[in-house]
């Protein structure tokens, strides 16, 4: 039996036909730069996640480096976050010129460990950037006192995690930018690369559709070098189709990993995802932490089971780095992390035989 880690042919089937017909629309308009299609999916996602203002945009990475110049982060600038995530994090604020400063994770949730935050402020810290990482909110609470205690503003890193929940506000409407990927192999993905930027701020959402054209408002009149960066009409499309099936998709999600959560519990050479009771995942991807990793991947492989590990390198100790300064041990729970952590299929049409096969070989391994 061979089981993907995520199947896009599954999750396209039922709506495809959907999907074409609005492609159609935007192909029998000509209208490929911000069409309606765009705007109508702005407004849609503001009256989803409850947010005020949506600004979309060409990517994720995008979007972080949009939400650095909005809070007018530059050279000489230290942000705080995680170095347990994506690159494209700290890769944007090296865009931006601003040196980013990495805090450790907490072991159970691969969050940044909000606690260790506040000893990494210094009277350089503009920002901080949790990572809402695998579908799980971050501690926010304690992220957004911090911050207003210090006076610093938080971009939050959704780009895993639309549709999540902290304490039962939406991620992504509670720090003062965030934002979304619409990357293919996201809970919402497109057919390509898109992004968005969320804020509650009036003016912080002005200066981000600025950012967006080139810093243009009104046209030919330019507030500051911007970036052309907006998200394809075509994308749009099938993004408005795409956003009324999430909660189902979700909920999915979260019925399988309840499956999981029940018949791999006694094993106990892996470690199940643990939530923080204030938060609802969406799990973006369901994460062991698995004893001898590398040999369980290897198995998995050989009886065609898909699987990933995100992140095997922690960005501290990445080689364009290097001029930071960090060395191995300096944050001990993302580089043990990293070595442990296991993805294994959790999408939403993972048919049930293929999700207990996968059951059957993890224990089948640790039972050698």
């Amino acid at each position: 039996m061979k089981v993907q880690l995520l199947d896009l042919h599954a999750q396209y089937e039922n709506i495809m036909s959907e999907i074409k017909e609005e492609m159609d629309k935007v192909l029998a308009e000509h209208n490929y730069i911000l069409g309606h299609q765009v705007k109508d999916f702005e407004a849609t996602v503001e009256s989803y996640l409850k947010s005020k203002h949506a600004i979309a945009c060409a990517s994720g990475t995008d979007a972080l480096v949009l939400a650095l110049r909005a809070l007018n982060v530059g050279h000489g600038d230290e942000v705080i976050t995680t170095p347990f995530t994506f690159f494209a994090t700290a890769g944007s604020i090296a865009r931006v010129g601003a040196k980013p400063v990495f805090v450790d994770i907490n072991e159970a949730t691969f969050n940044i460990d909000a606690d260790l935050i506040e000893a990494a402020i210094t009277d350089k810290t503009k920002v901080i950037i949790p990572v809402h990482l695998f579908g799980q909110p971050a501690e926010m609470d304690k992220i957004m006192a911090i911050a207003k205690k210090h006076n610093l503003k938080v971009i939050e890193d959704n780009a895993q995690g639309i549709g999540s929940k902290f304490d039962g506000t939406y991620s992504g409407t509670i720090g003062d930018i965030a934002i979304l990927s619409f990357f293919p192999s996201k809970n919402l993905g497109c057919m390509g690369d898109g992004g968005m930027c969320l804020t509650q701020d009036q003016q912080l959402a002005k200066d981000l559709f600025q950012l967006r054209k080139h810093g243009e408002n009104p046209k030919y009149i330019h507030k500051w070098v911007g970036y052309n960066s907006r998200l394809d009409t075509l994308q749009a499309a099938v993004l408005n189709v795409k956003i009324k099936y999430l909660e189902g998709w979700s909920e999915g999600r979260r019925k399988n990993a309840k499956l999981y959560y029940e018949k791999l519990a006694d094993v106990k050479e892996i470690k199940l995802p643990v939530i923080h009771p204030k938060a609802t995942t969406v799990y973006n991807q369901f994460t062991l932490q698995a004893e001898r990793r590398d040999e369980l991947m290897a198995f998995l492989k050989e009886n065609e089971i898909g699987c990933a590990i995100y992140y095997p390198k922690p960005l501290h100790i990445q080689e364009c780095f290097n001029d930071l300064g960090y060395k191995e041990g300096d944050l001990p729970i993302s580089e043990k992390l990293a070595k442990k952590a296991i993805s294994i299929p959790i999408y939403t049409e993972l048919p049930e035989d293929h999700q207990l096969f996968v059951i059957e070989k993890i224990r089948e391994f640790y039972q050698k």
